[in-house]
């Protein structure tokens, strides 16, 4: 499975990131290790939501739209809580 994933950083609430990865507990322990350029300086951060996709081809078409402007839009409203 191929999972796309929504975490907030617990310290900064405005701070949010959109990731893809096959091994979810790992991808989350590696953005609170600072194992992560982009989001170092935010951490600890905390999984909002996520949707598993069974291809890398349809995870990464969905991560694509959610990081475009009406994506963006769409996770707002229906996926952040």
């Amino acid at each position: 499975m191929h999972y796309v994933y929504l975490i907030r950083s617990t310290s900064y609430h405005d701070q949010t990131y959109i990731g893809l990865t096959s091994d979810l507990k790992v991808r989350l322990k590696k953005h609170n290790e600072g194992g992560s350029p982009h989001t170092r300086k935010y951490k600890p951060w905390k999984l909002v939501t996520y949707m598993a996709f069974s291809t890398r081809e349809q995870a990464a078409a969905f991560e694509q739209y959610l990081k475009s402007g009406s994506g963006r839009a769409f996770a707002k409203r229906r996926l952040w809580s």
